[in-house]
């Protein structure tokens, strides 16, 4: 695609005919850059916008690559670097190219004699300025902070949630208690003269299911049905190991994410107010040369007799 058509298809030169366009892509200057190259960095001078005819770039603010908080990342056929050329003042943020990038250089000078003859192109710069700076401001303002473990749960299932009760007992006294009072009732029970106690003092209910034929009383009577070395109770405890393992590791793999993201949001709380601090300690700077200057200017004013 030459730059004729690259304009073309570009939304703040739509409505130009071709004579216009054909005017305007000749003053425009083919860079390129290699992946990885900076374009522009923050608190450049801006004297020109650029215009990707191929690769991709990305927009941020300052810093090492892993600590960088990128702001956009734009492809080819949008545009770049244009609210210097308005305000007269350093980059807000610095350009990066990502991938092997060809860009079409459009100086100032070139931009205000456009404008002031196509009011309507002016209005669509103005609108995607516009556009981007509400997305600037929707990344700094939001909240960095989040309850990890609130939002987590809120997206538990019940199967989730057995899990982590399951980890959860296992984990305690109580569980241990618990199980070591069942061992002891179950060894207790299946004792030959506990159960024949029990079965005398319930003959009645024993009674009643064999006339429903619900069981045989006499296989019943003698011994007890799981006397030592109580290989019922030992398959229950098997099972219950079984079952265990997996709810166990579920809970900590979810536990793990959990603490992942905690690691992340204190990581974005962590850079955000490392960027809020260098942009205060730089407007501080701004403050203190002004005020040096102001100073210096009342110094050298002769007094007035």
């Amino acid at each position: 695609m030459d730059a004729t058509e690259l304009l073309r298809s570009i939304p703040m030169f739509e409505g130009l005919v071709k004579e216009d366009l054909v005017a305007l892509a000749k003053t425009l200057v083919a860079r390129q850059y290699r992946a990885g190259q900076a374009i522009f960095a923050l608190g450049d001078e801006g004297e020109s916008m650029f215009i990707i005819a191929d690769g991709d770039v990305n927009i941020h603010l300052p810093g090492e690559d892993s600590r960088r908080i990128s702001l956009k990342d734009l492809s080819r056929g949008e545009f770049f670097g244009e609210l210097a050329m308005f305000d007269d003042k350093p980059r807000s943020a610095s350009a990066q190219a990502t991938s092997p990038t060809v860009l079409l250089e459009l100086q100032r000078s070139t931009l205000e004699d456009y404008l002031d003859h196509r009011p309507r192109a002016a209005m669509a710069i103005l609108r995607t300025m516009s556009e981007r700076l509400r997305e600037t401001n929707s990344l700094l303002s939001a909240r960095a902070a989040k309850n990890v473990d609130a939002e987590f749960d809120e997206h538990l299932t019940w199967s989730d949630r057995l899990a982590d009760a399951v980890a959860k007992l296992n984990g305690s006294w109580t569980y241990i208690i618990l199980l070591f009072v069942l061992c002891i009732a179950w060894f207790a029970f299946n004792e030959d003269a506990v159960w024949a106690w029990f079965f005398h003092h319930t003959s009645w209910a024993w009674n009643w299911m064999d006339q429903h034929h619900w069981l045989d009383k006499k296989n019943w009577e003698k011994p007890a049905p799981d006397a030592y070395p109580y290989q019922f109770f030992n398959l229950v405890l098997a099972i219950m190991a079984v079952l265990q393992g997996p709810l166990i590791v579920m809970s900590q793999n979810r536990q793990g994410l959990k603490d992942r993201a905690r690691g992340d949001t204190d990581f974005k709380v962590n850079l955000k107010n490392e960027v809020n601090i260098e942009t205060l300690l730089r407007e501080l700077g701004e403050f203190r040369a002004e005020m040096d200057h102001r100073l210096d200017h009342m110094e050298r004013k002769p007094p007035t007799p």
